[in-house]
């Protein structure tokens, strides 16, 4: 998630301009930075000479946000538990040096600049993903590991940016998790209504992948200008009601999201029949104090949200009791506190193997001469790659949970509560993590456990939709402005019984339209359909290529006499056949008296002759193989030649009797 306060034209719209004005602001900056010396004193409070009095970080957000006024008190409360922890830092003082990015990138830019002009170790922040984009290329040629607790765009993951580090969980897995809700719902089409900026941009394009892998898509990209005024976004909205799909995943910034459903709620957008899913921006604003709890509820009924999953512990416990925050705390609050130790761990690692905080003057910076920019303000830490190689091997129980980084440099156990608002309150129905997908149980438990049928189970629990329904939504609907069905209907010039070009009001008319009509009529909605007639009306069109138009989407479907045939399954699908089809004979009938030869007519006469033949061939070769040991066909050759016959004429009709049952044939 992006935490920072969203204002209109705060956020750039491309990647270079944002290049263009960091660069704009690097030269600004060093006009008026003074360089703010080396390095602390070389004594600790503990007399070491190895490792220096102080050692600083700084903290990059907007003070004025939901997340931002979540954040601080954690960062500063982190600050004093590490100060006050004998095990850590021995005797080094650990400072940090916030700046209001002031909900700009712009500013967010110049702030971070500055902060790594007066020699911090580390950045922690920033909140947006745009700025984070921008200050990873300074950061990499300083060598200041970033450490950001709330920019969630996966792109920042790449190879690009080495030094940026994400001590929370990437959208990557999110996007995940939500495409897993809408494949466990069979909903396939979706969408989505997102911020126009990085952070929005980078997961919905990762939305579009995982759906992609569950044969889901996007069939819409609602895209909301940064800081988009309510008028804006309600134009947005009525676009999208005028679609099909109901199923809408809204990604926004926390500061402004709201706006989107109070503009749904007022269209009627939040009744029975829509699903919303909203990603984890909207459980930061139920977690803070920042709006009311009841016009929170009150506007999302029915929604169904996503939250990063915390794990609760004694060391979270005791953290929230001193702690400023409602209910069960912000996760993003959790992730700035670990990020604080994160850097601690890393940094007394770094001072453990003998290793210095030094800083050196960047040859690429040199001041140009006769200039006024003071260039050299922005030094190299010398040590900065040691540093963030302990970041990364870094491995301690946090109160977010386990603090580990895997090969490719996100945190472990990636995991989601989903949450259903209804009433006055919040339910959790599941979970997903990237070991068990949906779940009923708790991630944790399921890490510690063999995976099997009874623990994984990916059946949620009830939800309650929009419009206070229990059964789940179609997740789609004909809208009565949405675009009709073109029914392609083919142009015959013959057998114009079954379709026809007709003067009525749709066009057209035949036995085929009528049975279409007919199943129209039975679905529980309306379907708004236009017919479009096929070929030229001067000769039969061809219904292969009508087919082809069909599966070009070019018609949504087509109606008629259409043979279903080898080739033409391989396009399209077929409806259950209606008209009986075959070869079909008409002769003329003739009545034939019936006499005693009747039984001679089902063979010719030449086949008559030919089974006698054979009949006769038999009972040679039978008389032969039986004269010499069987008496019945020895005698006068008068008598012989009968039983030859009559043993070949006995075949047909019945069996041997016992005296033959010997013979060898």
């Amino acid at each position: 998630m992006d935490g920072s306060k969203v204002v209109k034209n705060a956020t750039l719209s491309s990647w270079s301009s944002e290049m263009g004005y960091a660069y704009f602001a690097a030269m600004l900056l060093c006009g008026f930075m003074v360089a703010s010396g080396t390095t602390a004193a070389n004594q600790n409070s503990t007399g070491d000479p190895a490792r220096p009095a102080e050692v600083r970080i700084g903290a990059l957000f907007t003070f004025d946000s939901v997340i931002g006024k979540a954040v601080r008190p954690a960062i500063e409360l982190a600050v004093a538990h590490v100060n006050s922890d004998p095990s850590i830092l021995r005797g080094t003082k650990l400072s940090v040096l916030m700046q209001d990015t002031n909900c700009s990138g712009f500013i967010g830019t110049i702030e971070a600049l500055q902060l790594l002009a007066k020699d911090v170790i580390a950045v922690l922040g920033p909140q947006s993903s745009a700025v984070a984009h921008v200050i990873s290329h300074t950061v990499n040629e300083l060598h200041v590991p970033l450490i950001s607790f709330a920019a969630t765009d996966p792109t920042l993951s790449s190879l690009e940016y080495p030094y940026f580090v994400r001590s929370t969980q990437s959208d990557y897995y999110q996007m995940d998790a939500i495409a897993s809700i809408i494949s466990q719902y069979q909903w396939k089409q979706v969408i989505t209504i997102h911020v126009d900026d990085d952070y929005g941009r980078g997961g919905i394009m990762a939305l579009g992948d995982a759906l992609a892998k569950r044969k889901c898509k996007i069939v819409y990209k609602a895209k909301l200008p940064p800081g988009a005024a309510n008028t804006t976004i309600e134009n947005i909205l009525m676009q999208v009601n005028e679609m099909e799909s109901r199923v809408y995943v809204i990604h926004v910034n926390p500061d402004s999201g709201l706006n989107v459903f109070s503009a749904a709620k007022s269209l009627g957008m939040m009744s029975s029949g829509y699903v919303w899913i909203a990603t984890d921006w909207l459980s930061a604003v139920m977690d803070s104090s920042v709006h009311g709890t009841t016009d929170v509820m009150e506007l999302t009924q029915g929604v169904l949200v996503l939250r990063q999953h915390v794990s609760h512990s004694d060391i979270q416990k005791a953290l929230l009791s001193k702690w400023n925050l409602t209910r069960n705390g912000s996760a993003y609050s959790m992730r700035a506190y670990d990020s604080v130790w994160l850097v601690a761990h890393a940094a007394e690692r770094l001072l453990s193997e003998g290793n210095t905080i030094s800083f050196s003057a960047d040859t690429n910076l040199r001041a140009t001469k006769g200039s006024n920019l003071q260039l050299d303000s922005l030094r190299i830490f010398n040590n900065g790659n040691k540093l963030l190689e302990n970041v990364w091997n870094v491995n301690f129980s946090g109160v977010s949970g386990p603090v580990q980084f895997t090969l490719d440099r996100n945190l472990i156990h990636p995991a989601y509560d989903i949450l259903n608002i209804g009433g006055t309150g919040v339910r959790t129905i599941g979970y997903w993590s990237n070991i068990s997908g949906l779940s009923v149980v708790a991630p944790e438990n399921l890490y510690s456990s063999a995976l099997n049928s009874s623990t994984n189970n990916v059946q949620l629990h009830s939800v309650i939709w929009p419009g206070q329904i229990t059964e789940k939504p179609r997740g789609w609907e004909f809208s009565y402005h949405g675009k009709p069905m073109r029914i392609g209907v083919p142009l015959r010039t013959s057998y114009k019984e079954f379709v026809t070009q007709d003067n009525g009001p749709d066009g057209v008319k035949g036995f085929a339209v009528d049975v279409f009509k007919a199943a129209i009529s039975l679905l529980p909605y309306p379907v708004s359909c236009d017919f479009v007639l096929f070929g030229d009306g001067l000769k039969n069109p061809s219904y292969s290529d009508l087919v082809q138009k069909v599966s070009e989407n070019y018609f949504d479907a087509a109606i008629g006499d259409i043979a279903i045939v080898t080739n033409r399954t391989r396009l399209v699908d077929f409806t259950q056949p209606y008209i009986e089809s075959g070869l079909i004979i008409v002769a003329p009938a003739k009545e034939v008296e019936s006499n005693a030869w009747a039984f001679l007519k089902p063979f010719t006469f030449q086949m008559w002759c030919v089974l006698g033949v054979i009949f006769l061939f038999v009972g040679a070769v039978v008389w032969v193989l039986e004269h010499r040991t069987n008496t019945e066909f020895r005698g006068p050759p008068r008598q012989q030649i009968m039983t030859v016959c009559w043993f070949s004429f006995s075949t047909m009709f019945f069996a041997h009797s016992k005296k033959y049952s010997q013979c060898t044939w």
